[in-house]
């Protein structure tokens, strides 16, 4: 259908609308029009994603002067990409049946991986190897080669997508299997294609990365204009993936790898100074003019870029002391070998980049200057010496990253020298962390670059502390609830068993036999009264292993396996999958089942358990992070000394958005229904349950709050019982809760009345 927004038109695909859809829309135009930028909370399963293409490539489409030309739009998985495509090719569908707009062009980019469709090099296994596989064919030296001598092998699908200077996909949304379809049907190579077509596109869908990473997005994004809008979503966690982009470890196993490596190219700078020492010389001419990188690389030469953010990459010439490859081989030598000392320690040792960086001058005689231009001095000597094995020089490169990274900032960072991993105490397993402490650092490029940013997910509660986290003024920050036919959303807070024992995941009382044996009874009374599926969320693998092996010598688990199937994830992919698959299909056959997860793990951030897949969810406790983390109590002192942030403030707000996370899992759309239990009895605290989304809350009534066993047991019987009646979809008296376009005239003559 076809509706006015303010002054905008709207393309929309389906007959009817939510009206939390519209109200989205409103405030996203609102936004875009200010050109500022917006965070947005709205429920899962209420069109979020849809809302958002048709409003802006509506807006996009519409030929005004002020509208954004392009969408740029990032999420984290492949899988979320897919979807998002999905959902772009109804919209596209619209456009192309309608008379007066113009169809337009839509491209997914993913990694090589996802995307090769060369038999010799998609096999290779690893992302990393399957990047060397293709360098192997297509660098520029190895075409020039090949061109006098044809046994050297070459990439047919890379050459044909060169030889067709003009190859352009025409309008259409391209998905990672359509684009290897194109791939195979014209002879082209599809990762290079969706490369060069993301500047002619009016929508771009990729990877969180692709933006954040400075290494990543100074290849792939740096050409973007600003007029785009960017959209970041299920971005509840997007202040960690920020500090991720900026974070390196070093451990005892890279610095073995870089020793290789600094062998390696010492052994091919000495035979290139005795077979064509002009090639090091034109390197070391280049370099005392002031250019570290050779102007523009050919698209298949460029590996990653500078992992410093933009505006902080010194346009200066590089150091005298490191321009010769020889001198430059020496100095990472030195420093190989300083922080392989650094890593001989018998205590954990935590250290500003500052001092840091002065005892690396003092002991290995490298300055900061050095430091600084690690990065692209390694990234020059790697060209000219022609090294087409990436994957092998992992090592030194994460070594030049780190040396990049702390000769940039002093302030944000943190050294954390840490002599084994706290779980395996007794095994030495040193790792050397350079810590990004500050979510701003990374994303402050974006919003410095776009007009407009959009940070929406499902769970932003509380909504307030993201502006201060990522240090940013939003001209919209809005939290939208949402509009029901009928109550198809039961939270209860259950705060002791039947026997009245308060039940608390809290480290000092989690291993109590009673609070065992009591979250073991509410399981089995759960799994004997609610059908289909149950999933249960723990707030760490080993209390997962833990109260899963008791409550097998109590005996609960073998009753709970008489009216339902237990799966349980694990930190292998593989088996992880293969039990997700099996519950579903526990589930289908009507046999039942239950699935143990992990809060912040892979099921619960990215797995729907919608309809007969998830009835019930359970989140066993809080999941605070680990507080003995030394990165984690360096970044609640940064986060308090800067931002005025609290540690107890920052701590229940991340648990409470991972466990609002969790329990998302259960409602993917409004004729869905199902029961959410917060067993602990912290939940019960104002101070705690104030933090939960507010379209949880709106649905939390005071009586399941303070909950036993069996009253939370007679109050999923009763909802049960309810969600069996029929009911009328549309709503019925007073608001409706699906809009035609008939309601939508309505809205716009009388203003928002529905709301």
């Amino acid at each position: 259908m076809k509706f006015q927004v303010e002054d905008l038109t709207v393309y929309f695909p389906y007959e009817h609308i939510y009206p939390e859809q519209y109200q989205y829309m409103l405030e996203l135009k609102r936004s875009m029009d200010a050109k500022g930028h917006c965070l947005l909370e709205m429920p899962t399963g209420t069109g979020k994603t849809i809302a958002l293409l048709a409003l802006i490539v509506s807006y996009i489409m519409s030929g005004r002067p002020s509208a954004p030309s392009k969408l740029i739009y990032c999420t984290r998985t492949v899988h979320e990409m897919e979807k998002v495509l999905s959902e772009l090719r109804v919209l596209h569908r619209l456009f192309v049946e309608s008379e007066r707009q113009q169809p337009f062009l839509a491209v997914g980019l993913s990694s090589r991986k996802n995307l090769c469709i060369n038999e010799a090099v998609n096999t290779a296994g690893s992302r990393d190897s399957v990047d060397a596989g293709c360098r192997k064919l297509t660098a520029s030296w190895v075409r020039a080669l090949a061109s006098e001598n044809p046994n050297i092998p070459t990439c047919p699908f890379f050459e044909e997508y060169e030889r067709n200077s003009d190859a352009l996909l025409p309008p259409g949304v391209y998905t990672l299997q359509e684009l290897r379809s194109v791939g195979r049907q014209k002879g082209w190579c599809p990762y290079f294609l969706a490369r060069h077509m993301i500047q002619f596109a009016n929508v771009v869908v990729y990877n969180y990365q692709y933006l954040l990473d400075p290494k990543v997005a100074g290849i792939i994004s740096k050409e973007m204009q600003r007029e785009c809008v960017v959209v970041f979503d299920e971005a509840h966690n997007i202040d960690n993936v920020c500090i991720e982009a900026l974070s390196v470890n070093v451990r005892q196993q890279t610095l073995d790898g870089a020793s290789r490596n600094i062998s390696k190219m010492s052994q091919i700078v000495e035979k290139f100074k005795a077979t064509d020492a002009s090639r090091l010389r034109a390197e070391y001419n280049r370099l005392v003019e002031g250019l570290a990188q050779r102007g523009n690389l050919p698209v298949s030469d460029a590996w990653l870029s500078n992992p410093v953010l933009p505006d902080d990459i010194l346009r200066e010439a590089v150091p005298g002391n490191i321009r010769k490859a020889e001198h430059f081989i020496s100095v990472l030598r030195r420093l190989v070998q300083y922080l392989r000392g650094r890593l001989q320690v018998e205590y954990v040792e935590t250290e500003g980049p500052v001092s840091f960086v002065a005892s690396i001058s003092s002991q290995a005689g490298i300055d900061q200057k050095m430091l600084k231009f690690c990065y692209d001095r390694l990234h020059s000597l790697l060209l000219t010496l022609e090294i087409t094995d990436t994957d092998e020089f992992l090592h030194i490169q994460t070594v030049c990253d780190f040396a990049t990274l702390v000769g940039t900032y002093t302030h944000g960072f943190s050294i954390i020298i840490e002599p084994y991993d706290e779980r395996m105490p007794n095994i030495p397993d040193p790792v050397l962390q350079l810590c990004c402490l500050d979510a701003s650092l990374a994303i402050k490029p974006v919003l410095q670059r776009f007009q407009s940013v959009i940070i929406t997910s499902g769970t932003l509660s509380p909504i307030d502390l993201y502006p201060r986290l990522l240090n940013f003024n939003p001209v919209v920050s809005q939290s939208l609830t949402m509009s029901l036919t009928r109550d198809c959303i039961c939270p209860m807070v259950l705060t002791r068993g039947s026997d009245q024992l308060p039940i608390t995941t809290k480290f000092d009382m989690r291993s109590d036999p009673g609070i065992v044996r009591n979250y073991g009874r509410l399981l089995l009374e759960m799994v004997s009264s609610v059908p289909d599926g149950i999933v249960c969320f723990f707030v760490s693998y080993s209390y997962m292993d833990a109260i899963v092996n008791s409550w097998n010598e109590m005996g609960i688990l073998q009753e709970v396996m008489q009216h339902k199937l237990v799966f349980i994830e694990t930190q292998d992919v593989v088996e992880t999958t293969l039990a997700l698959d099996n519950y579903r299909r526990a589930c289908d056959c009507g046999r039942g089942a239950v699935f143990f997860s992990i809060a912040r793990g892979k099921v619960a951030e990215g797995i729907d358990f919608d309809r007969h897949y998830g009835r019930l969810v359970i989140m066993f406790g809080i999941p605070f992070q680990n507080t003995q983390s030394r990165i984690l109590l360096a970044r609640l002192d940064y986060l308090r000394e800067t931002f005025q942030i609290k540690e107890s403030d920052f701590l229940t707000f991340d648990a409470l958005r991972q466990a609002a996370q969790c329990v998302g899992r259960v409602i993917r759309s409004k004729s869905d229904y199902g029961m959410m239990i917060f067993a602990d009895k912290r939940y019960n605290r104002h101070d705690k349950r104030s933090k939960l989304p507010g379209w949880i809350l709106s649905h939390l009534r005071e009586a399941h709050i303070d909950l036993s066993t069996d009253m939370a047991l007679r109050i999923a019987q009763q909802f049960l019982r309810k969600m069996a009646q029929p009911y009328e979809k549309s709503g019925e008296g007073g608001k409706k809760t699906l809009l035609s376009q008939e309601d939508l005239v309505k809205i716009a003559q009388n203003g928002s009345s529905f709301f």
